[in-house]
């Protein structure tokens, strides 16, 4: 049966993106902000699938923490489904994400209408540089940047690797980060088809003011995400039965 359902999810999933897209099209000519609230629908339809289909629910914790106005998100990455699922709790989120995405033929058009932020890796430090500028146009819009400090996307209990490019993007930008963790993994994880039924949890720290130092904000943030990444991953392992410890 899970298997049946995963592939039955994964399906209607894609098939859900590909008409979303469709009708993404004429929206080209209207504001972008227009567009954004589409895309937020479009990651809610995913979410009701993931929910009906697949049995897996979203619990949010920590919703009021978050501030008003431009910010930049440091979020835990252990899936595809936060790529999406994230989009619904920002007002304006715009991704940090990596510029080869944006040469896909229409789902990078999207991005680009969307104004995603995009990082040139190859491009050693002058990427910061440019992420910096780029950022700091569209949080003065009031949006929510919303990076992976990680980089990519890490197994659930793997060893972290955070980079110091949300260091940066804090000290550039001048504006609260707000530290986010999930265990996602559990339920949709990388490189597998199968979707585990049960609760994926969404955690929200309490933001971090600016003007800190950068080093001192870098350790605080990868505290606070493991920290509350550690304790989603035992309530997860126990809700799926992969933990047989004693409660």
């Amino acid at each position: 049966m899970l298997v049946l359902r995963s592939a039955l999810f994964n399906a209607l999933y894609y098939v859900n993106l590909i008409l979303w897209m469709l009708a993404f099209l004429p929206l080209f000519v209207l504001p972008r902000i227009w567009f954004i609230r589409v895309a937020q629908a479009q990651a809610r339809s995913s979410l009701w699938l993931l929910r009906v289909v697949a049995g897996v629910r979203l619990e949010v914790r920590g919703r009021e923490r978050i501030p008003p106005g431009g910010l930049i998100v440091a979020s835990k990455h252990q899936s595809l489904w936060e790529t999406f699922a994230l989009f619904t709790l920002f007002d304006d989120p715009a991704y940090i994400l990596k510029r080869e995405l944006m040469w896909i033929p229409v789902f990078g058009w999207f991005t680009i209408k969307g104004g995603m932020v995009p990082i040139n890796r190859k491009a050693g430090g002058q990427a910061l540089v440019e992420m910096n500028a780029r950022a700091r146009e569209e949080v003065a819009r009031g949006r929510q940047i919303i990076i992976f400090p990680e980089g990519t996307r890490r197994a659930p209990g793997a060893e972290p690797g955070y980079k110091y490019g949300m260091a940066h993007l804090y000290a550039s930008l001048g504006v609260p980060i707000l530290p986010v963790a999930l265990n996602s993994g559990l339920y949709w994880p990388r490189r597998r088809f199968i979707r585990r039924p049960g609760t994926i949890v969404i955690e929200v720290g309490e933001a971090i003011p600016p003007g800190l130092d950068r080093d001192v904000v870098f350790r605080e943030v990868q505290a606070r995400i493991e920290a509350m990444s550690g304790r989603l991953l035992v309530e997860g392992r126990r809700e799926l039965g992969l933990d047989r410890s004693p409660a």
